[in-house]
């Protein structure tokens, strides 16, 4: 077998040795936001989500000042035929990174093959020391790429879980595989209790949002995102972002927000008063946003990432798809004791917020999830 070269050409390198000679590839850069072939690839290629669109990276940009960019073996001449999403991130307190996308659940590698994959990657790892980085992060949604980034240097940074929820059998058959005790029986609860749902991303539906989203917040100990990321996202997003609110005798009791593209429908964030959580609105509100997915032809419904030691979270999602699949992000140069650390500093963290006002915890939420991306 021929051993692996390395050469600079025209400021890019080049990988010998991984393909026959006259088919080799090069390593070409762009701006997802500003280059108009992105929306064309992301239109035609089926893995991709609204986590790679060019109007969820503008609100990443606007919100906290990351850099999107792509890397491919496509030149600037032709059309995109494989791609490696990254936000630039650079901060002061944190380092500068690349990351494959911060405050993203997931964002597949839009390639076919693992050669392509394995080329764009030992390519960035040896302009990793040139430009800086002070590491590679990935977040791929399919663990099918595991076995090639182990390959290569790759660690497992942390482990999370996915659940998604088919839609294509009758919403009858959806609606009986979900738990009788724990979602059916919440749904007809607050059905009873006859809440009244508002839908869409008016002023007034995203300022009740993101006052149950601080109060949430507030209870897990965790400053709120601020208040412009979600503005962002719904000048950004437009008609692909959709807020749905549960009410009481006109009080906001719970709320989530779902992303749309494609086939696909994604609950990314939700929240609830806890006084009211007898009348299962959030259930409720999951159930209604599955029903006008399937309406509008969506394929799929997924319930957003879960960290394995959110005991709470985890179990409520396994009522809804009991085998949850392993969501495993990856790192180069891996830093094995990172978690451990992260672990003790998370938790030092959540007991100064826990003495916070809800008012302190947003003003800290924008002043630290730049660097936390």
């Amino acid at each position: 077998m021929l051993g692996t070269v390395a050469f600079r050409l025209h400021g890019v390198w080049i990988w010998c040795g991984l393909k026959p000679p006259g088919m080799l590839m090069e390593l070409y850069q762009g701006d997802p936001i500003k280059d108009l072939r992105w929306s064309r690839f992301l239109e035609n290629y089926p893995k991709a989500c609204v986590f790679h669109t060019a109007t969820w990276l503008k609100a990443l940009r606007s919100t906290y000042g990351y850099k999107p960019v792509f890397f491919t073996t496509s030149p600037a001449t032709q059309e995109l035929k494989n791609a490696l999403l990254f936000c630039e991130i650079q901060s002061s307190i944190t380092g500068h990174r690349l990351v494959s996308l911060p405050f993203s659940d997931h964002c597949e590698p839009l390639c076919d093959s693992t050669e392509e994959v394995n080329f764009l990657l030992r390519n960035l790892k040896v302009e990793l020391k040139r430009r800086h980085w002070n590491y590679l992060e990935l977040r791929p949604l399919n663990n099918g790429w595991s076995g090639l980034f182990g390959d290569i240097g790759f660690l497992p940074e942390a482990t999370y879980f996915s659940h998604i929820v088919d839609l294509q059998p009758e919403l009858g058959a959806i609606f009986s595989s979900l738990d009788k005790d724990s979602v059916q029986r919440r749904i007809h609860r607050a059905q009873r209790a006859q809440l009244n749902e508002k839908c869409g991303r008016s002023d007034v539906l995203l300022r009740d949002f993101y006052a149950l989203f601080v109060l949430t917040r507030a209870r897990h100990k965790i400053p709120p995102m601020p208040f412009n990321w979600f503005l962002n996202l719904v000048d950004s997003l437009e008609d692909a972002i959709e807020i749905r609110l549960a009410y009481r005798n006109e009080i906001p009791i719970s709320g989530i927000l779902t992303l749309r593209s494609k086939d696909n429908v994604i609950y990314k964030y939700g929240c609830s008063n806890l006084k009211y959580n007898k009348y299962g609105a959030t259930p409720w509100l999951l159930w209604r946003a599955i029903e006008a997915a399937k309406s509008r032809g969506a394929k799929t419904f997924d319930l957003g990432r879960t960290g394995q030691d959110d005991a709470g979270l985890l179990a409520f999602k396994n009522h809804w798809v009991p085998q949850p699949t392993p969501l495993v992000y990856w790192k180069f140069p891996p830093q094995p004791f990172r978690d451990s650390v992260g672990g003790w500093k998370l938790k030092a963290a959540k007991r100064v917020f826990s003495y916070m006002p809800n008012s302190l915890l947003k003003m800290t939420g924008k002043l630290i999830y730049r660097h936390i991306g």
